[in-house]
């Protein structure tokens, strides 16, 4: 099968979505690969280490006009106006987006949206959403701590002793678990909250104090038990009392970074305008939920709504750090672990004989299907 790698177009995205150790093992299946010039150098891949791995250099025209296209973000329309029609696409393409849904059903693709695999067990080796989270993560410590106007850990010096930053992180997935990790090795020392009870015991384990915000009805406990791994909408009645507590702990804290997102829904709100006011001046608040907010004065914010997409803003002494797309702030590994995602992917749609094979009986391939035949066929 001819497998197209195009270069991303998309602003800040520096991602590829296949590497040299990726392409050699198509290459080694009977696959023939060409990707366009350029496509790996913001992740630190060269042409060179393409055309050793096998595969060959081309334009954009030639990527886009392969039988089946691996990309990182969702094609452009002047993108997809290269793309042939009945060909495979595979990516993150925003499956919750259903104008670009659409437009992939018009183009008459057959595209996969790797975010929309299930949380399973047979599906961790394919999971998109947690090895760029895990990054994101990761990059969310150091971003804070570049902008924090202090040390992170605790020093002892001859002029005196510097206290370890406090660190508040909101939402314990794979995001917020990695961070607890990094600000940990930081010499931070860090509080972390989460609706689901389960993850206390993974928070504590990595070194962090759990937030406990306590359930009063069996309609929080039930809400709190998360489903498909991700945590559901919580009562009014939990939330309140959980804004209340962060509320408390943010005016302590030094960094607080907020990962709270369900994929398909507005990120909710944990940091109020109130609650930022109330923060150490000169202190940090990272808000992964960035874009993907609640509305607040004609644009979308995060998990605070003075978060500003993309934009670095001081608001009340506080620097509110609203990056879309920290995982592309790590390339190469945030490239290595993706295009690792789509080899492991490609062997449930394309058989050893190098021919296309889609089988909707599983569970992994048609929870991804997107479109096909010129229709959507997945709820958006």
């Amino acid at each position: 099968m001819r497998i197209g790698v195009p270069a991303e177009t998309r602003a800040n995205e520096t991602r590829v979505a296949a590497t040299p150790e990726t392409v050699k093992k198509y290459v080694a299946q009977g696959h023939t690969v060409t990707i366009q010039a350029g496509a790996g150098a913001g992740a630190s891949f060269p042409d060179e280490a393409y055309v050793a791995a096998g595969a060959q250099v081309a334009d954009a025209a030639a990527t886009f006009g392969a039988e089946l296209v691996l990309k990182v973000q969702s094609p452009s329309v002047s993108e997809l106006a290269f793309m042939k029609r009945g060909a495979v696409l595979v990516g993150m393409l925003d499956p919750f987006n259903a104008e670009n849904a659409q437009k992939l059903a018009e183009a008459g693709l057959t595209a996969f949206a790797l975010e929309a695999a299930p949380r399973t067990t047979r599906a961790q080796s394919l999971d998109v959403l947690s090895s760029q989270a895990n990054i994101a993560g990761y990059k969310a410590v150091l971003v804070a701590a570049n902008h924090y106007p202090r040390f992170t850990p605790m020093l002892m010096t001859a002029a005196g002793t510097v206290k370890a930053a406090r660190v508040l992180i909101l939402g314990a997935g794979v995001a917020g678990l990695q961070a607890i990790a990094t600000a940990k090795r930081m010499g931070a020392v860090i509080e972390a909250s989460d609706v689901r009870p389960a993850v206390k015991e993974q928070i504590e384990s990595l070194g962090a104090k759990f937030v406990d915000v306590p359930y009063e009805t069996d309609e929080e406990r039930e809400a709190a038990q998360g489903v498909g791994g991700y945590a559901r909408p919580m009562p009014p009645s939990w939330l309140a009392r959980q804004s209340a507590l962060v509320h408390e702990r943010a005016k302590q804290a030094d960094i607080v970074i907020s990962t709270a997102l369900i994929p398909g829904r507005a990120a909710p709100t944990l940091i109020s305008m109130e609650t930022v006011q109330a923060m150490k001046p000169g202190s940090v608040l990272v808000d992964l939920a960035a874009g993907r907010g609640a509305e607040y004065e004609g644009r979308r914010g995060g998990n605070c709504p003075l978060t500003e997409a993309d934009q670095i803003v001081v608001k009340h002494g506080v620097t509110i750090v609203g990056h879309t797309n920290l995982a592309a702030m790590v390339p190469a590994d945030a490239s290595s672990l993706y295009a690792r995602n789509l080899l492991d992917f490609l062997k449930l749609i394309v058989t050893k004989e190098g021919a296309l094979n889609i089988d909707l009986a599983d569970d992994i391939v048609a929870a991804t299907l997107l479109a096909r035949d010129g229709a959507v066929t997945r709820k958006t």
